[in-house]
């Protein structure tokens, strides 16, 4: 379980095919702190670290985290927000992020905003049921509030802070993202359907 508060950037540095799995080597300021069978958020996806070696880490993606998320599509030399599992004695800064992402978005817009941005993201309307305006979503990980929502599309306001500290300072136009939709809406909804 995770908040969507990004902690560091990491770098991909070696991508490694195995069959139907892809296997990352990513260097960040933290990897010399984690442990092996530890859970963290890469970009939102939630990985168990391998291996350690000093600044970095060694996780896997598996065939079904390859066909839901942007992994599939990652390089070496490209960041990846990073985020430790949320502490039960700590603040809940964001909101409850599983690290189980739903589907990949794309990125439409980017308006600057003077002192802010905007991005606006098309995802597929089959999940549009799971966002409401000004309800929580998870975008590579980080936690957001998703306004002007459509039938397969939101918008998001990036405050500098978050935009200098996270990968989206790297994002363009046409760009996959990793959504996670609210947990809450997603077990009210699945209460509804059993109905």
């Amino acid at each position: 379980m995770f908040t969507g508060i990004i902690e560091s950037l990491g770098v991909i540095k070696e991508v490694v095919t195995f069959g139907t799995n892809k296997t990352f080597w990513i260097g960040s300021p933290l990897s010399s702190s984690f442990k092996i069978d530890q859970s963290i958020a890469h970009d939102g996806v939630c990985l168990t670290i391998e291996e350690v070696k000093e600044n970095m880490h060694r996780v896997t993606a598996v065939e079904e985290t390859l066909k839901k998320t942007n992994l599939d599509q990652s390089k070496p030399g490209q960041r990846i927000n990073i985020e430790r599992s949320l502490l039960l004695n700590n603040r809940l800064d964001g909101h409850f992020v599983q690290g189980h992402v739903d589907t990949v978005g794309t990125c439409k817009k980017i308006k600057d905003r003077m002192g802010s941005l905007e991005f606006e993201f098309e995802f597929p309307q089959k999940f549009a049921a799971l966002i409401i305006e000004k309800g929580s979503v998870c975008i590579n990980g980080i936690s957001l509030t998703g306004f002007n929502v459509k039938k397969h599309s939101f918008t998001v306001t990036i405050i500098p802070y978050t935009f200098q500290h996270t990968n989206l300072q790297f994002l363009k136009k046409g760009d996959l993202v990793n959504l996670e939709f609210d947990m809450i809406g997603k077990y009210i909804l699945r209460n509804l359907h059993l109905k």
